[in-house]
C-alpha cells in the first residue's frame, strides 16, 4: 500500500545485555538503521524487559517527551525533580523532560522480569519546564474500544504531553472492527500490536509487528483473532 510502512516484530533491532533485553523498532544506542529513524515526531518505541533487581541508572534527557507503558511487573522510578514511583500494568507515565531531568528507572521486583514500551515523542515546544505525571487507566474502557490514553490536552482523557499526539489503547474480542478517524489533518497513525492478529486497512500483522499509515482520512482497525494494540497518532512533519 501506499503511503504505509510495515515492521515485522522480527526486524526490529535486538539488544540483549543480560540485565535488560530491549528490541528496538526505530534506531536506538546501538542498532542504527537509517530507514528507520523515526516515524514522524514519532521517536523512539522500545520493547524492554529488564530481569529482577535489574534497571536503568540515574541518566540525564532534555526537550524529549517520553512515555512509559508497563505490560508486566513493577517499574520504579526515581527524577531530579523529586518523584519516587512504582508503576504497573495498567498505569501510563509521562515526563516532559525539557530543560533537562535526570531519572533512573528499576525492577522493584528481585525475581520476576519488568516488561514496559519506552516511547520518545519529539515536542512541539522546547527547553518547556521539565514535568512528570502518571495515571491508573480503567482497562474495562478499552474492552472491544479506543481507550485514549494521551493527548496534547491536559483536559483531555490521559495523559498529556506537548505535541499534537493522540494514544489510544485498545482489547478487542475476535471479529471486533472500529474505524478510526484522525484527530488532525496532516497526522500519520502507527500501530503497535501487543498481542494477537489484526489488520489495519486490510494489511496483516501479528504479535509485536509495527504498522504507520498516513495521507488516508480513516484507518479500518479489525481483530482477527483476540487483539491488543496501541495506536499513536503523530504529526509526521519533524
Amino acid at each position: 500500500m501506499e503511503n504505509t510502512v510495515l515492521h515485522k516484530a522480527a526486524t526490529r533491532g535486538d539488544a540483549n545485555h543480560g540485565w535488560l533485553h530491549s528490541r528496538h523498532t526505530f534506531s536506538f544506542a546501538n542498532y542504527y538503521n537509517p530507514e528507520r529513524m523515526h516515524f514522524g515526531v514519532l521517536r523512539v518505541l522500545n520493547d524492554d524487559v529488564v530481569a529482577g533487581g535489574m534497571g536503568f541508572g540515574t541518566h540525564p534527557h532534555d526537550n524529549m517527551e517520553i512515555i512509559s507503558i508497563p505490560l508486566e511487573g513493577d517499574l520504579e522510578h526515581k527524577d531530579s525533580m523529586g518523584n519516587t514511583t512504582v508503576i504497573k500494568n495498567g498505569d501510563i507515565q509521562v515526563m516532559s523532560a525539557g530543560t533537562g531531568v535526570r531519572h533512573s528507572e528499576y525492577n522493584k521486583n528481585k525475581e520476576v522480569p519488568v516488561k514496559f514500551l519506552q516511547i520518545w515523542v519529539f515536542p512541539n515546544k522546547r527547553d518547556v519546564a521539565p514535568r512528570y505525571d502518571q495515571i491508573t487507566l480503567r482497562k474495562e474502557d478499552r474492552k472491544n474500544k479506543l481507550q485514549q490514553i494521551l493527548s496534547p490536552d491536559k483536559e483531555d482523557a490521559g495523559v498529556w504531553i506537548h505535541q499534537d499526539a493522540w494514544f489510544h489503547l485498545a482489547d478487542f474480542d475476535k471479529g471486533t472492527v472500529v474505524d478510526y478517524t484522525f484527530k488532525k489533518a496532516g497526522n500519520g497513525l502507527y500501530v503497535f500490536v501487543l498481542k494477537g492478529d489484526m489488520k489495519v486497512n486490510g494489511e496483516e500483522l501479528n504479535t509485536r509487528d509495527g504498522f504507520g499509515i498516513w495521507d488516508v482520512s480513516e484507518v479500518k482497525l479489525e481483530a482477527a483473532t483476540d487483539s491488543e494494540f496501541l495506536l499513536m497518532e503523530v504529526p509526521m512533519a519533524v
